[in-house]
């Protein structure tokens, strides 16, 4: 499955706050931190964990164009 920085992921077990089953990916490398969109906490895993726990992806970040406009 396939995901980037900023996407709205949920996993498949809900988070113990119970507000919410949705994270957003804060930081990407060998490890991912996903931050609760319920209440805020956030949470650094190795990415071979995170992609066990991910169910799917919610809502994928927006595209960014590569270069910036010139006037």
């Amino acid at each position: 499955m396939e995901y980037k920085l900023n996407d709205i992921v949920e996993m498949k077990k809900e988070h113990p706050c119970h507000l919410s089953r949705q994270w957003k990916i804060i930081r990407m490398g060998a490890d991912i931190r996903i931050k609760c969109l319920g209440c805020g906490t956030s949470v650094l895993m190795p990415r071979s964990k995170f992609e066990k726990k991910l169910k799917r992806v919610a809502v994928a970040a927006p595209e960014e164009s590569g270069s910036p406009q010139k006037d």
